[in-house]
């Protein structure tokens, strides 16, 4: 089937998304006469725009899904799942010194630094540990990168309210550094360089939410805009698979062209990057990946933080 006009694919400029769509953009893969103009862009931009119902295609943050139900589905392929692992709050201080300081804490935070592991740590219940981080993360100001973001919304269920300012996600350590903000939201590339840019980690969201759940914590997705055909929908949605499928076949090819968008890493972390974020959960959700973001968007709109319940949509 042939389309005059190319479908816009909006998609971050990040190692694991150009590994997703490599083949399409090399045109590796039959396209089936179809054309694609890829537009690259931060995230929370892509969250923007999906919410104006602006691209035919885009990467999106699963918490953005919420609020763009109408206009999109999800395909059911190319998630970004962080299983145990995700979004990091960061900051220059260990968690030990913050909590020194505050007054009258009886609390036992005074671990090692947690880019030491966590053998040193006392022998106190994981609950005591997370609220005494919840306990110094409440008298801190965060630098974030974007409202729509599922890192943002994981905070709001580890943390609640607190007080945030919102920056572009690679200007997030300098605003930490400048000391705008106390601590730092990190997503993408940050969650292997941190310790090299001198901060230490304050909370894992993936982890946390794996040791609450048992449920890998969904971040990004991609979704497909209701107004085109179901059928080329679907035909778009397995020409996406194949792309992610010819990336995870031809992995070092795929890898070299991906780490054009590398930021601040060699070829090994940008390869262990891809590895987190490109694997079977991204060739399909499965039950497994469907019942976290249920979970996910559930657990918020209980807590009030989306106003009202989701109902999945995927391409089928």
């Amino acid at each position: 089937m042939s389309i005059a006009h190319p479908f816009t694919l909006g998609h971050s400029p990040d190692p694991d998304d150009a590994f997703m769509f490599y083949a399409i953009a090399q045109n590796k893969i039959d396209l089936r006469g179809y054309q694609f103009e890829h537009r690259l862009e931060d995230i929370q931009t892509l969250n923007e725009r999906a919410r104006r119902g602006e691209l035919h295609i885009s990467a999106i943050s699963i918490h953005a899904y919420a609020y763009v139900t109408d206009k999109y589905a999800l395909l059911p392929c190319g998630a970004s799942m962080g299983d145990g692992y995700g979004p990091l709050v960061v900051r220059k201080r260990r968690i030990a010194e913050a909590a020194n300081r505050l007054e009258g804490s009886a609390l036992p935070c005074s671990p090692s630094s947690p880019a030491q592991g966590g053998k040193d740590w006392p022998p106190y219940p994981a609950p005591v540990i997370g609220d005494c981080v919840r306990q110094i993360l409440r008298g801190c100001t965060i630098a974030v990168p974007g409202k729509l973001t599922s890192a943002f919304l994981a905070l709001q269920l580890f943390l609640g309210e607190f007080k945030f300012i919102v920056v572009p996600f690679d200007r997030i350590f300098d605003a930490v550094e400048s000391g705008s903000a106390d601590a730092g939201l990190i997503i993408h590339e940050g969650q292997l360089t941190y310790t090299r840019s001198g901060f230490e980690k304050i909370v894992d969201l993936g982890e946390w939410w794996k040791g609450q759940t048992g449920l890998p914590l969904p971040l990004g997705g991609n979704v497909v805009r209701k107004d085109i055909p179901p059928l080329v929908r679907r035909d778009l949605s397995e020409i996406i698979r194949e792309s992610i499928d010819y990336g995870l076949t031809h992995r070092d090819e795929a890898v070299a062209y991906s780490f054009a968008y590398a930021r601040d890493m060699n070829v090994q972390l940008a390869s262990k990057f891809i590895g987190m974020y490109v694997n079977e959960f991204t060739r399909d959700y499965g039950e497994i990946g469907r019942a976290a973001i249920g979970r996910f968007l559930g657990d918020a709109h209980k807590k009030g933080y989306i106003n009202a319940p989701i109902e999945l949509e995927f391409v089928e």
